[in-house]
């Protein structure tokens, strides 16, 4: 069915170039698609006949030119159904999943309640289950499917397919893709669920043709993604983006990564909850109300959310003077308390940008978990290249 089980679909330039532009933004005449990737006629023909014996990409009935333009052109356009991925976002609460095709479309999605025991063992069992309820929602899932993509939080080794650290699970050098994988008996990638949503907004939402695109993620933690050149960046030790894990008052309170005043510190819906219940005296409050005081007008409740805003609005332009993106997506289960620290976090943006890096613009877009799912299973997409 496939051409390897665990080795790229793709290898040479000229494929991976005409493959990925079809994925994000096909169909394509074979004339774009030389003048979108430099490539010639012949070059992009070459190309795209192995990949059209393998059932990847398909020809689309002839469209008409311009009267005297010449004869009607083919464009080519990938195969959705062809190949099928599966994507796990963990979350504090649950396991979510979801089956993409090729250009990442929800094909289906399922999630589970994480139990009492959140070791790895059990979470990798419960995924194990999810999995499999996944595949059997068609039969053709299970035929063709062989990547699975596992977007997790915290500090995450993508070549080894581990968890170095995550704070929401509570692990610590869990060798996840690994145990997985024995499982399911699919190919597992593991990353940072804020990098994986990045690529998939990069590769098949608001990022589509950009070549430097920020993803910041507020709501329980603050996340920030990178793209540079095309590339989602990783750095040296992998951690690169850390936007929640910036600096910005040395007076502030201590994070969970030890240092002081971060944005995290500051912007979580945890840091705002706690702000709240040490200015209000009431140490059994929760987050719903919290938000309730503040939209009732409290003092102490607004300011809090006020000063995450502030936060969240500086960390983003330490982010776009470093990077200049050519755009921003602000995105996260934060958004639904958007209404109290939004205007802070534009304020605050405006004022820290330097010059011209203000006119990259905040594009604001909820997503729920499933989302999440998807940009994981967008991690096996990318599997498909080198």
């Amino acid at each position: 069915m496939f051409p390897n089980h665990s080795q790229p679909l793709v290898t040479a330039p000229a494929e991976t170039s005409v493959l990925a532009l079809l994925l994000a933004e096909g169909p394509l005449s074979r004339v774009e698609l030389a003048r979108r990737t430099g490539l010639s006629a012949t070059a992009v023909t070459k190309a795209a006949r192995p990949l059209i014996e393998d059932g990847y990409l398909h020809e689309l009935p002839p469209e008409r030119t311009a009267p005297g333009a010449g004869r009607p052109v083919n464009p080519l356009a990938v195969t959705v159904d062809r190949e099928f991925f599966v994507g796990v976002k963990i979350s504090a609460d649950a396991v979510y999943g979801a089956v993409c095709d090729l250009r990442a479309g929800m094909r289906a999605t399922a999630d589970r309640p994480l139990g009492a025991d959140r070791g790895p063992a059990a979470v990798c069992a419960l995924i194990g289950e999810l999995v499999e309820t996944l595949l059997d929602m068609d039969p053709a899932f299970r035929e063709r499917t062989r990547h699975l993509g596992i977007a997790v939080s915290g500090d995450v080794d993508r070549p080894a397919g581990r968890v170095r650290y995550s704070v929401l699970p509570g692990w610590r050098d869990v060798p996840l893709a690994e145990t997985v994988a024995k499982a399911t008996g699919l190919t597992v990638t593991v990353e940072n669920d804020v990098k994986a949503l990045t690529a998939a907004e990069h590769w098949f939402g608001e990022g589509i043709g950009t070549e430097y695109f920020a993803l910041v993620t507020i709501g329980a933690g603050i996340g920030s993604g990178l793209v540079v050149n095309g590339q989602l960046i990783a750095g040296a030790y992998g951690v690169a983006g850390e936007m929640g894990h910036i600096s910005i008052d040395p007076a502030g309170p201590r994070c969970h990564c030890g240092q002081t005043g971060c944005v995290e510190a500051v912007a979580s819906s945890d840091a705002i909850l706690s702000a709240v219940r040490e200015a209000a005296g009431r140490p059994d409050l929760d987050f719903d109300g919290a938000v309730r005081l503040a939209r009732g007008g409290d003092p102490a409740a607004r300011e809090a959310f006020a000063r995450a805003g502030r936060s969240i609005g500086t960390g983003i332009a330490v982010l776009v003077n470093l990077l200049g993106p050519e755009r921003v997506v602000v995105t996260g289960e934060g958004l639904d308390t958007y209404d109290l620290f939004g205007a802070h976090i534009r304020e605050a943006y405006a004022a820290h940008c330097f010059k011209a890096a203000a006119k990259c613009p905040l594009t604001l877009r909820p997503l729920p978990w499933e989302e999440w799912a998807r940009g994981a299973a967008a991690l096996g997409v990318q599997a498909l290249f080198p």
